[in-house]
């Protein structure tokens, strides 16, 4: 049977590989903490879900691939109180089955298919989905690492033909570096975009999820005609297995997304939007969930510092710790020895050869949880 080659000459996507081992590790008998992928335990908030129920009726039809104007309406109101960024719901805004589906898909929407701009830069470490979805548009990926001597931001200066870059992605705050990047930054990029004609695509689903000051957005880099902002419910709101996300962009690539979603189906059901509409609505619920994060943060950073494992000062958001393996093991080995302890995390290395030589740790488990596997770390580091 013939299967596309794109997909045949991928790995395993790495968070599959990771599940196995969490499965292999149960079948001998370990109890596990799981830091390693990103999918909160943090309630949902009560009216969030009532929102869902009320949202229900007897007979739901087909979404409409625009969304509900009262979700549009809705993003561009805390788009404005958030960001002080005014935009269109009409014509500047399109919500999303979560971001992901969004960003895998993008590249299929802006590619041009003469050639001449045929590649699509991502960063490594990064999330492996944007270079994914690169490949099977047909486009050639270019890596910029992410190194912690300039702060976990891309040099841009290594680029060397920014003439054939269709798409730059971003992702700050990161993942999985926790790192943040500063308005003055998107604004050089925003220059960049509008010499060399491409578009910044900034996926700032973690942009709620801060510990000193609110981070920045790609869309307040003043000249937004290239800017392309991608976010998401699921870590602000804890709303992962809701599917709830938005594209905010100028309006031709927001027409062309609304000329392209409806062939492939993505939108959300009409209750996850009325639900969704009460989320991007208040923030009580956000305020709570970040200072959660944050004592867990404490326990965990706690022990890891006490014990002699760095976290870059850069990690400064998500709900990502970038721990540095100490003594030159592998993530890999590293990952391993903890796991036989009970304690899961990521290896750095499944997240781009540059993660090489950390660990994600992941502040899903509860607070509780957090604190019996600082524990744990005090007995086995």
């Amino acid at each position: 049977m013939q299967l596309s080659p794109v997909l045949t000459e991928q790995a395993v996507y790495p968070f599959v590989r990771l599940d196995q081992a969490k499965r292999e590790a149960r079948e001998a008998g370990i109890e596990l903490i799981d830091f390693g992928t990103g999918d909160p335990l943090e309630p949902t908030d009560p009216a969030i879900r009532q929102a869902l129920v009320d949202g229900l009726r007897e007979r739901m039809g087909y979404p409409r691939s625009d969304g509900l104007p009262e979700l549009r309406d809705a993003i561009a109101g805390w788009v404005g109180r958030r960001f002080g960024v005014e935009l269109d719901p009409e014509t500047e805004i399109v919500p999303t089955l979560g971001s992901k589906e969004a960003i895998f898909s993008f590249a299929q929407v802006v590619l041009n298919g003469d050639g001449s701009k045929d590649a699509v830069v991502v960063t490594d470490p990064g999330y492996p989905v944007q270079e994914r979805g690169a490949l099977f548009a047909g486009a050639h990926v270019w890596k910029l690492a992410l190194r912690e001597e300039n702060g976990f931001l891309p040099e841009l200066d290594e680029v060397e033909d920014w003439s054939r870059v269709a798409i730059l992605w971003l992702n700050y705050p990161n993942n999985p570096t926790g790192a943040v990047a500063e308005r003055s930054f998107y604004e050089r990029v925003a220059e960049l975009a509008a010499e060399h004609d491409f578009l910044v695509a900034s996926d700032e689903a973690y942009s709620e999820l801060w510990f000193e000051e609110p981070p920045a957005s790609a869309l307040q880099s003043g000249d937004r005609t290239r800017i392309v902002a991608f976010n998401s419910l699921s870590k602000r709101s804890s709303m992962t297995g809701y599917r709830s996300g938005f594209v905010a962009g100028p309006t031709a690539v927001i027409a062309a997304l609304k000329k392209f979603r409806p062939s492939v189906g993505t939108a959300p059901q009409e209750f996850v939007q009325r639900a969704s509409v009460v989320a991007w609505s208040e923030e009580a619920h956000v305020v709570r969930a970040r200072a959660a994060y944050g004592r867990k943060r404490e326990l965990v950073l706690a022990v890891l510092r006490q014990r002699g494992w760095r976290v870059p000062e850069a990690c400064r958001a998500t709900m990502y710790l970038w721990v540095e393996v100490p003594g030159g093991e592998s993530s890999e080995a590293a990952a391993e020895r903890l796991l036989r302890h009970g304690i899961v995390t990521a290896p750095g290395s499944y997240l781009g050869d540059n993660g090489e030589g950390f660990l994600r740790f992941a502040l899903v488990p509860t607070e509780d949880e957090c604190r019996r596997a600082a524990e744990i770390l005090a007995e086995v580091l």
